[in-house]
């Protein structure tokens, strides 16, 4: 327990909880947006489900995130996916509410979760564990961390989104942002980034304009068929 009476432990801490924050923002909205379609008794559940599948997959991804970032193409591929559960996200939302509403599927919403989760989670997890500095209790109190604030973010949020619609189109907008930084982001196009920096930050308004653009588009071709 002699960590605990060193700076660095609590400074480092306090690093963590900040990157927490800051980073697991992006994977409440997912999990909101995901499980909004579900009807309010199941909500709380998929909110859990999607939040435990979070932490797992922060545990997991905590032992190979730097090698599989390393990987060719693979956060390309990773992106294009979250370009497309942004996009199908916004498409399903509905305009209706009560007893004329359509509700999702819980194994759906969780699907949905678990794999937006698991491209979203690679850059949480390396800046925790750059924090932590190889302290096995720093990463664990930063996983554990990580529970309550993503399951109070999606809860709030599936609320905010209740209340104020356009929170729906700007989560997407975000997921959107997310995907186009991870394409670029690619080890491939690394060379590419330096000599352009520009790129990422052009990159990320494309996938947000991207998701909102195609998602309405969807969303009115579903409606007009509707009716």
């Amino acid at each position: 327990m002699e960590y605990l009476q060193t700076a660095d432990f609590w400074i480092g801490l306090i690093k963590i909880v900040w990157i927490n924050i800051i980073l697991s923002g992006d994977n409440a909205v997912v999990i909101a947006m995901a499980a909004r379609s579900l009807p309010p008794h199941q909500q709380r559940t998929a909110v859990l489900f999607g939040s435990g599948a979070a932490v797992v997959l922060r545990i997991v991804l905590t032992v190979v995130a730097a090698k599989l970032l390393a990987l060719p193409y693979l956060q390309i591929v990773g992106g294009a996916l979250l370009l497309y559960i942004g996009v199908q996200l916004l498409s399903e939302e509905e305009e209706g509410d009560g007893e004329g509403k359509e509700y999702g599927s819980m194994f759906a919403a969780v699907r949905t979760i678990l794999l937006a989760d698991l491209v979203m989670s690679l850059d949480n997890v390396i800046a925790v564990a750059a924090a932590a500095q190889g302290s096995m209790v720093l990463l664990i109190l930063g996983l554990a961390i990580s529970i309550p604030l993503v399951i109070f973010g999606s809860t709030l949020m599936i609320k905010l989104m209740e209340r104020f619609p356009i929170i729906i189109t700007l989560g997407a907008a975000l997921i959107g942002w997310v995907g186009g930084e991870t394409v670029v982001s690619d080890v491939v196009l690394r060379d590419v980034l330096v000599a352009n920096p520009w790129l990422h930050y052009a990159a990320a308004a494309a996938g947000a304009v991207l998701v909102v653009a195609v998602g309405r588009l969807l969303q009115k071709r579903s409606h007009a068929a509707a009716h």
